[in-house]
């Protein structure tokens, strides 16, 4: 995997764990709906170049997806 797959891993891993804080529920709970989700999605997408926002920014994109 090269540099840029690993830092992606690590945003994705902090929004989950702020996206967890956030809704009160598990890790794993929180992966699961962070990977079948739109924003997941569009950070795949690079769309509107959501990874450069802030991950508790993308965590309350998360929290309007699943309120």
């Amino acid at each position: 995997m090269d540099a840029v797959g690993v830092i992606k891993l690590l945003k994705y891993a902090r929004v989950i764990q702020e996206f967890a804080k956030l809704k009160g529920i598990s890790l794993g709970e929180a992966m699961d709906l962070f990977y079948h989700s739109t924003t997941f999605q569009l950070l795949q997408e690079g769309i509107a170049d959501l990874h450069c926002r802030s991950d508790l920014y993308l965590a309350d994109e998360l929290m309007m997806e699943y309120p």
